[in-house]
């Protein structure tokens, strides 16, 4: 016979923030945890746990199905919702390797990680874009995990962007191709069949200002900030791709390293910032101005964010959590795919 767990005690204050299913789904998820409800136990049903701890049925839905997306909980249909035997499920060491600390990046972690739950575990390093630190980090480890995700962006001559030097190909190759997932660029430049979701940097930005391009042309010059020395360089496709929009549409155009200090209005200008701290300081002088977004000034960023949502940016972005969700989909699957990953132009005010 099948155990049962006949009453749940939850803990829930009822003045918290935390939405309420949240708090039941942690008090299970810590019983759970601690061994107060075993491995194979079946738990009170939707009606009982709501009954017994006085909250609505659809709390307590709610929080079986949060307990069934953290994978510690299964549901089998007609019979009831079960403690997963979570030791049994962990089968696969992912090595993750990324170039930079950015939110960007740690969007795509963090998706890959919920996706994958508790069928694998997930170790993250950095390398800092820097080509000694990669190759030393996949050295070590490389008899030490199932699976390696790589995100291949690095710092080549003069401070500028490459994808990949002729070092990293070598350290790269050395991974049996059924274990490699590379993220976020190029994958042409490595041999063999293996999964890779990449962006194409040139064509995307193009093609994402198109949607725009009305929008764009009001103003009458198109201005890129390109900082092409920065800690952490961007590739030069973007440049391109840029540079091929206003081309296309006769559009006046100039590209500056950063936003200055006391920067010249003198015409109606659209601005597309790479680094937040440009747009930081460019929404700043345009406030200190008295000028408006999306009326005197044209602003876009690159990459999307919340705050630039709640703001009201204007964006131009890849799609960072379909991602993490995409890699880790592919990986349980076994699939080995090359898909590039979905580029937005999302609008605001501030064009």
């Amino acid at each position: 016979m099948i155990p049962e767990t006949e009453h749940i005690i939850v803990n829930i204050k009822e003045n918290s923030s935390i939405p309420k299913f949240i708090q039941v789904a942690n008090s299970i998820a810590a019983d759970i945890e601690s061994g107060i409800i075993k491995t194979g136990q079946r738990l009170p049903s939707i009606n009982e746990l709501s009954d017994k701890n006085s909250m609505s049925r659809d709390t307590a839905e709610k929080a079986y199905k949060v307990l069934r997306d953290r994978y510690l909980v299964i549901s089998v249909k007609g019979v009831g919702n079960f403690v997963r035997d979570i030791n049994s499920d962990i089968k696969t060491d992912v090595f993750f390797l990324i170039n930079k600390p950015s939110s960007y990046k740690m969007e795509v972690y963090n998706a890959f990680v919920d996706t994958i739950g508790l069928k694998g575990r997930v170790n993250m390093y950095i390398y800092y874009c820097d080509e000694q630190l990669f190759i030393n980090s996949l050295k070590k480890n490389i008899n030490n995990y199932n699976y390696f995700i790589i995100m291949p962006h690095f710092i080549g001559k003069g401070k500028s962007h490459v994808n990949y030097t002729p070092k990293v190909i070598k350290a790269i190759e050395a991974i049996p191709k059924e274990k490699l997932v590379i993220l976020d660029n190029s994958y042409s430049e490595i041999s063999g069949t293996f999964t890779a979701i990449y962006q194409d940097y040139k064509k995307d930005i193009a093609q994402a200002l198109e949607e725009g391009v009305e929008k764009v042309k009001k103003y009458k010059k198109f201005i890129l900030v390109y900082p092409s020395k920065s800690l952490f360089p961007y590739p030069k496709a973007v440049l391109q791709g840029f540079v091929q929009f206003c081309k296309k549409h006769q559009m006046d155009f100039e590209v500056l390293d950063e936003i200055y200090p006391d920067q010249e209005f003198d015409s109606s200008e659209a601005y597309i910032t790479l680094e937040d701290s440009d747009l930081v300081n460019l929404i700043q002088q345009i406030r200190a101005k008295n000028l408006t977004m999306g009326v005197n000034v044209g602003v876009i960023s690159y990459n999307e964010t919340p705050l630039k949502a709640l703001l009201g940016i204007t964006v131009i972005s890849t799609d960072f959590q379909a991602m993490g969700e995409q890699a880790a989909k592919l990986l349980l699957s076994g699939k080995k795919e090359f898909i590039k990953n979905p580029f937005q132009y999302i609008e605001r005010n501030s064009l």
